[in-house]
């Protein structure tokens, strides 16, 4: 069994850029991650807005988020996430986070904490794939098949990110062929992270937005590299069933069922390599072909 580095630069600058500056009372500002894109990664400000609502919950984890991307957000300037306290009850807390930019909100989403307690206990069955120790590394893929990609896709692959990713079938990669909308994508840390539970799910929670858009668009031979498409994600719902670590792989399935309207909706769940289903995601997403500058 592979395990990760102890630690890596990128890992370490995740784990910073998760530990968000309190700067008045239910308000905290974070910074981008240079990740080169034009704008901020959407999975950044979900694992951030993440934080922000836990540093306002004491004793309960998180069980789900959803939230709504309003605006591209601004790599080159700060975050301010504003938590509204909206209820403590008994079993459940509920929190609204908004994720604001130059005076606008960028990011609203609103996440729910339970306390533990047990339960009926049931869970849909893991895809029969390859395990992760059976595929090649990133390290490998990129010495392969780096040559093949354009010059966009080779920067983004170039960088040292603190998500290791490892597909299962390469084909969208290679080619342009019309593919079932669906993947299964191996995921860890790419070094280890404390013990924290609620820093695995903000890793996570950071981790869930990759790849998941790229699904609906292998129904069409498209790529998210495609300069003539304008892609986006619209909105994102994430809810944890169970412990796991994000430093160790974890199994991204996922499908779409539908795209219409310039709009596509895509799922993913979330397993452990031995079968344990630890997480669901939900998003849908702008997939549209890019309109002509006036």
């Amino acid at each position: 069994m592979s395990s990760p580095e102890p630690i890596s630069k990128a890992v370490e600058d995740l784990i910073a850029i998760l530990d968000l500056e309190p700067i008045e009372h239910n308000i905290f500002r974070g910074r981008s991650l240079e990740v080169g894109w034009r704008r901020v990664f959407g999975g950044l400000v979900v694992s951030q807005a993440m934080v922000a609502a836990m540093r306002t919950v004491e004793d309960r984890a998180m069980h789900s988020l959803h939230g709504y991307f309003i605006l591209a957000g601004d790599p080159d300037a700060p975050i301010v996430y504003h938590v509204d306290r909206i209820r403590d009850g008994k079993s459940f807390t509920t929190r609204r986070v908004v994720a604001i930019q130059h005076g606008r909100a960028i990011f609203s989403m609103g996440a729910s904490f339970h306390n533990a307690e047990q339960g009926f206990e049931h869970q849909l069955s893991m895809p029969d794939v390859p395990g992760p120790d059976s595929l090649p590394s990133e390290k490998e893929l990129k010495e392969q098949y780096i040559e093949l990609v354009p010059e966009n896709v080779r920067r983004f692959w170039a960088r040292e990110r603190p998500i290791e990713l490892k597909p299962v079938d390469l084909t969208h990669f290679v080619s342009k062929k019309k593919l079932r909308p669906v993947q299964n994508i191996w995921f860890r840390t790419t070094g280890r992270l404390p013990d924290d539970p609620a820093l695995h799910q903000c890793a996570l929670g950071y981790a869930s937005d990759m790849t998941l858009l790229d699904t609906s668009l292998l129904a069409h031979g498209r790529s998210i590299f495609d300069r003539d498409l304008q892609l986006a994600s619209l909105d994102h719902a994430l809810w944890f069933h169970r412990p796991f670590r994000a430093d160790d792989w974890l199994l991204y399935a996922e499908d779409s069922p539908s795209a219409y309207g310039a709009r596509a909706f895509n799922r993913g769940s979330i397993f452990t390599r031995d079968g344990v289903l630890v997480a669901s995601v939900a998003q849908e997403g702008l997939i549209r072909k890019a309109r002509p500058k006036a």
